[in-house]
């Protein structure tokens, strides 16, 4: 009895140190706890800025199976699709072949809104499928195996095929659909509904394989501010902006290049835009709502069309036409300032002239020949734009040019 009750003693002597001791104990744990926790707290305040965390989140990027390497300058010529479907197309990929030329831009959506793909028969687009190109994959597998880089041309906003299918989305006169002196319908940049229409056909052109969808006619119509009062046209969102007409107009064309900069993303492909070479002489156009500057932050690549034929009296040249080397150069003057001031600036990629136009004479029509497309390359190369593209509009190019003749 004595051991049990001297064990009983021993216990609560035990229970009491415990008693005192297990508070002590608890609380120096938690203040070492919370030790513990501000330093690991003030260690995570310098952790993220050693981390290296990606800047972006990876997208998903549609894959088409072709291997076709960015040149070390695009030099390119204008295909249409009717010339694709014949025999001279081979003679233009020999001629490709046997040159310093390195890229086709190819029509996929022509100047009158048709597309020259032959499409499925349960394609939206049957009606405006006129099948020049029959095998598009064909027509990329032979270019990938040639190493000629696929340019897709979409001639957006002028499109006489859904101007008359839909003339709400264009622009009316007296109840019918206004064209211009040479009887082409355009459809109006107000219209995100003709936005969406054309980034699906550069959707179609992308995931076929091409590497640049080219937005060419991204502008209103020519001399639109002089015909602004008398045409009848819904300005959509943009009724409401608290903007002149001539910004307006310059805000929907370049919200458009924003959007379809967006909705490629997801392309492996570039963005360039076709766009008048004046443009980026003045601050904007103010009737085709054309702004250089603000096109240019939203593409890769800008194509100024600055064919010297296109050309009043201008730089101080009478006449333009027949001065291509002097012509170009002022301009790449004036466009490598206008560049210069952008963060960003896209791949300068201008449209030269290999072609006459008979419409400036009375009598016979200057001769573009070997000389003044040299002129024109040459005077690009000069001013440190290596990239360019030959326009004629038969294609039928002039043999015999040097096209890199600074090298």
């Amino acid at each position: 009895m004595r051991q049990s009750r001297q064990w009983i003693k021993i216990a609560a002597v035990f229970l009491l140190l415990t008693m005192i001791w297990l508070p002590k104990s608890i609380h120096a744990d938690e203040e070492s706890s919370t030790k513990k926790t501000i330093a690991f707290h003030e260690h995570r305040e310098v952790v993220p800025q050693k981390l290296e965390i990606p800047s972006t989140i990876p997208r998903f990027t549609y894959q088409t199976g072709y291997q076709f390497e960015y040149p070390e300058a695009v030099r390119g010529i204008y295909v249409t699709g009717p010339t694709v479907s014949v025999d001279r197309f081979d003679n233009l990929l020999k001629y490709v072949d046997d040159t310093e030329l390195n890229s086709m831009v190819i029509d996929i959506k022509e100047d009158h809104g048709n597309l020259t793909l032959k499409v499925d028969e349960d394609s939206p687009y049957k009606d405006i499928a006129q099948g020049y190109i029959q095998d598009p994959e064909k027509l990329l597998s032979t270019l990938e195996e040639k190493g000629i880089y696929p340019i897709a041309r979409i001639v957006v906003f002028k499109d006489s095929v859904l101007a008359h299918k839909r003339p709400d989305l264009s622009f009316t006169k007296n109840g019918e659909v206004w064209t211009n002196g040479k009887g082409e319908a355009f459809v109006s940049p107000f219209q995100k509904e003709v936005w969406e229409y054309n980034l699906k056909i550069a959707k179609m052109a992308a995931k076929l394989g091409f590497k640049d969808i080219q937005f060419d006619y991204v502008r209103f119509p020519e001399g639109f501010e002089k015909r602004d009062t008398e045409l009848n046209y819904d300005q959509g969102d943009y009724k409401d902006v608290e903007m002149n007409s001539v910004k307006k107009r310059v805000e929907a064309v370049t919200d458009f290049v924003h959007y379809a900069k967006n909705e490629m993303s997801n392309f492996d492909v570039d963005v360039s835009v076709d766009i008048f070479g004046y443009s980026a002489t003045i601050e904007e156009a103010p009737g085709i709502g054309q702004n250089f500057s603000r096109i240019s932050k939203n593409v890769d690549v800008i194509s100024s069309m600055i064919y010297p034929s296109h050309w009043t009296p201008y730089f101080g040249i009478d006449k333009p036409d027949t001065e291509p080397y002097k012509l170009v150069s002022e301009y790449a003057k004036v466009e490598n300032k206008v560049l210069s001031q952008l963060d960003e600036p896209p791949v300068s990629r201008p449209w030269i002239q290999d072609f006459e136009a008979p419409w400036l004479y009375s009598g016979s029509a200057f001769e573009y020949g070997v000389e003044e497309v040299e002129a024109q390359i040459k005077a690009l190369n000069e001013h440190g734009i290596e990239e360019f593209l030959i326009w004629n509009p038969v294609n039928d190019y002039t043999e015999g040019v040097d096209y890199t003749p600074l090298d």
